[in-house]
């Protein structure tokens, strides 16, 4: 990834979930979708939106009489980002570790075990090529 990403909250992200499925949308937009979800006020909303377009997460589109908003960076990018994060802080950037406790407390079914393989299969490949 070329361009790092801005730590986003647990509120922001909300916020992104919305963009991601509607941009580009107004604020009211935004406002009225988070409602139905959530228990905030327009002017949290509203504050959370902002603060997402002063990290350069979220664009505005000035051009029409009411401005609307969209994601500057993929859902995919900002998961990528906070995994990357979440493996930094919790396993000390070691992947290996994190996916080592994962499998050995989860109990994982047949079917989980053969959909790992066949994401890791090809990577082993790729590697010995």
């Amino acid at each position: 990834m070329s361009k790092k990403i801005p730590s986003i909250s647990e509120s922001e992200w909300e916020i992104m979930t919305v963009l991601w499925e509607e941009a580009p949308v107004t604020a009211n937009d935004v406002i009225s979708t988070l409602q139905e979800r959530t228990d905030w006020k327009p002017k949290t909303i509203r504050t959370l939106l902002d603060r997402l377009v002063k990290k350069n997460v979220v664009g505005v589109n000035k051009e029409q009489r009411i401005y609307t908003f969209f994601p500057l960076y993929s859902q995919d990018e900002c998961q990528h980002a906070e995994a990357e994060s979440f493996v930094k802080r919790i396993y000390g950037g070691t992947l290996k570790s994190m996916l080592v406790q994962f499998i050995q407390e989860d109990s994982l079914s047949e079917e989980d075990i053969q959909e790992l393989r066949s994401i890791l299969d090809p990577k082993q490949k790729k590697q010995t090529h």
